[in-house]
Order: C-alpha cells, then sequence, then structure tokens
C-alpha cells in the first residue's frame, strides 16, 4: 500500500516544520502552519526568520539550539497572533544529522497547549471558589446570629429614644445590620450550590429583555447598544433566572465603565469551535459563546487576575460579588467565562455555555457541615 508521507504528516495533532542547514522551511504540516499562521506556498524556501520576524520566540530557540549544538523542550512559549490573544506552544527542537557530517538541518516540533492551561486554570478556578464556599458556610455560621440580635438591640432601642438624634442613630444600626446580612447572603452563594432550574431557552429573546430591563436604568443615555446574533443558534437547555443574573451584572459592569464618556455595548452570540467544552466523557459539546464587549478605558493588566474574586472591586460603591457570582452561575451551567481587555480600547467577556448543562450540583459539603451542626 502506498503512503502519502505529506497526508500522513498533516494528519498529526503535533505541528512539525524541517528546516535546512541554513534555516530555511523544507516542510511544515497543517498543524504547524495553523500555530505559527502562515501559509504552505508562502513558507517554500523562505527562512524562518523571514517568514516568521526576527523577534518570534521559535526563531530565537533555534538560534539558541544552533549555537548550543544541543536539542531543546521548552513547555509552553507564547506564539503571537495577528488577531487574537498569543498561545500557548510546546516546543521541541533538534539538530538533524551527526555533526562531523557538515551542516545539519534542524526538526521542530509543536504541541498545542491552550487545552491543557485551560484545564488547569479551571481546575484553579473550582478549588478557589470552593474555598470562598468554606469561607460563606464559617462567616453565616458566625456572623448571622449576632447580627440578629444587633439588630434587635438597635429597634429596641430606637422605640425607647429620648429624642431624634438617638432614634436616627438606632435607625443607622439597623440599617448597617441589614447592608451586612445581604452581603452575607450573597456570599452564600458559593456555598449553597443550588440546582438549577433548567427549561429550553432562547438566548436571543433573553438578552432583548435584559436590554429592555437596562434602557429604564438612568445614567446610561449616551450608550448605543449594538446586537450582533447568529440566528441559527438553537435553544439551550438553562436556568433563565439564573442567566439573567449573569448578562446582567456583565452588561451594568460595561456600561458603567462607559457611563462618563459614552460609547457601545456590544452583545455578540456565535456557535464557537475553539473553545469547545469537553464534558467527563473526554468529548467536545456544541457550546454557544455570548459575548459583552464594550468601548470603555480597560482594565489594567496587574489587576485582571482578581476581578472574579469575591469582594475585590474598582468601583467606589460597588460590593466586589457581581463578577463572581457570574462565574459562579456559569460553571454551574457547565460553561466558562474569559475576559479579555485592553488599556485604552475596552473589555469583552464571554461566556461558554454547553446546549445541555452537566448534572445538577448539590449542597457544599462546607454548608451541610454547618447547617448540621448549627
Amino acid at each position: 500500500m502506498e503512503l502519502d508521507l505529506q497526508g500522513i504528516i498533516d494528519a498529526l495533532l503535533e505541528g512539525v516544520v524541517i528546516l535546512d542547514a541554513d534555516d530555511r522551511i523544507e516542510f511544515s504540516n497543517g498543524e504547524a502552519r495553523r500555530l505559527l499562521e502562515t501559509a504552505a506556498e508562502a513558507n517554500g524556501g523562505k527562512r524562518l526568520g523571514d517568514a516568521l520576524g526576527p523577534d518570534h520566540p521559535l526563531v530565537e530557540i533555534v538560534v539558541r539550539v544552533r549555537r548550543s549544538a544541543r536539542p531543546a523542550i521548552h513547555d509552553e512559549v507564547e506564539f503571537p497572533r495577528r488577531l487574537a490573544a498569543p498561545i500557548p506552544v510546546e516546543v521541541s527542537v533538534s539538530i538533524l544529522g551527526e555533526e562531523n557530517l557538515g551542516p545539519r538541518g534542524v526538526a521542530i516540533a509543536l504541541r498545542d497547549r491552550s487545552a491543557a492551561r485551560s484545564l488547569r486554570e479551571e481546575i484553579s478556578e473550582r478549588e478557589r471558589h470552593e474555598s470562598y464556599g468554606h469561607i460563606a458556610a464559617g462567616i453565616a455560621h458566625e456572623v448571622k446570629n449576632p447580627l440578629g440580635g444587633i439588630r434587635g438591640a438597635a429597634e429596641l432601642l430606637g422605640l425607647s429614644a429620648p429624642n431624634e438624634r438617638h432614634k436616627k442613630t438606632a435607625e443607622l444600626i439597623v440599617g448597617e445590620v441589614d447592608r451586612i446580612s445581604g452581603l452575607v447572603d450573597e456570599l452564600m452563594i458559593f456555598a449553597r450550590g443550588d440546582e438549577l432550574e433548567l427549561e429550553s431557552l432562547n438566548i436571543h429573546r433573553s438578552l432583548d429583555s435584559l436590554l429592555d430591563l437596562l434602557e429604564l436604568e438612568r445614567g446610561y443615555e449616551a450608550i448605543a447598544v449594538e446586537r450582533l446574533y447568529d440566528p441559527s443558534l438553537p435553544e439551550l437547555q438553562a436556568d433563565p433566572a439564573r442567566l439573567q443574573q449573569v448578562f446582567l451584572n456583565l452588561a451594568r459592569n460595561a456600561m458603567q465603565a462607559m457611563e462618563q464618556t459614552g460609547g457601545t455595548l456590544t452583545l455578540s452570540t456565535r456557535m464557537t469551535l475553539e473553545h469547545r467544552i469537553v464534558g467527563s466523557d473526554g468529548r467536545a459539546r456544541p457550546t454557544i459563546e455570548i459575548c459583552v464587549a464594550d468601548t470603555g478605558p480597560g482594565i489594567p493588566e496587574a489587576i485582571r487576575h482578581r476581578l472574579a474574586t469575591p469582594f475585590f472591586t474598582t468601583k467606589p460603591k460597588g460590593t466586589g460579588l457581581g463578577l463572581a457570582m457570574a462565574g459562579h452561575w456559569t460553571r454551574h451551567h457547565g460553561g466558562r467565562l474569559r475576559i479579555d481587555s485592553t488599556e485604552g480600547e475596552g473589555t469583552r467577556v464571554c461566556v461558554d455555555l454547553p446546549l445541555h448543562p452537566p448534572e445538577p450540583v448539590h449542597l457544599s459539603p462546607a454548608l451541610d457541615r454547618k447547617e448540621r451542626t448549627s
């Protein structure tokens, strides 16, 4: 049986590049061209530095391997992309042939590490929110009962207040207790693990209802709204109330970012292939992507990793729970939340949702123990 070598190597999941002794590209397969964003016809006979640019990390690795005459393996090298975020790639470079046989070529193997990184980040995120659940359960147990006593005492002081000043002081105490109690209730979401009430949902109708609700709020008159909907999207199984919480928080964040200067709020939907969600059986699930984008000032890179942390906020009157809750309910639907922001240009938050979420999540063990012992 005749075998087509090019076809075989193109079928590999790893990218393969072969350079001659002058670092000219002699061969590259389809996966390598995808990772390097090059075309086969543009590569032929070109030096690697000319095809990718002298500052490309792969060019620098090949130079180092040539100098040391030793193979090199790099776990996650950030390959730049023209129209997207950099992609992590495992790079293996080795020199072909024997040293005493004259000029030698170079073999390069590339493996996309995006899925592995996403999995690590997802596991880390779940562990982090599990710890939030433990903290929330502890706070509820230790704080809620004393708050009730403080509130009752303040009400009694208000009823027997000798003058208006003392009465207002008692009312202030009651109001602050209620505010703290409300924050504790919001934080308890991370511990309860409430089950979802699923039904077939047209995501576009849900987003339109959300925009109708936001139109009633003041302060956003200078903000334009753009809808970029994919009309071919099927309905998904989801909890409408929880998803409305998710997208209401994301849309409000976007509009508040443009409150002073105005701008455009863009809601977009599509079926996604590059951010498919993998189920427990290891198979990729059909995934819908819903993005909320603004043209505000963007988010400083130094704080982006903290955005979904409960009680972390950059707003003067914010609680720091909106984005954390959005991430919580997104994960309950078996999805994930991604944030991409460029300072001075705006922020884009995307939610990837499977058409069918996983089995419902039950009570957090941390909360369950607290309820049994309280």
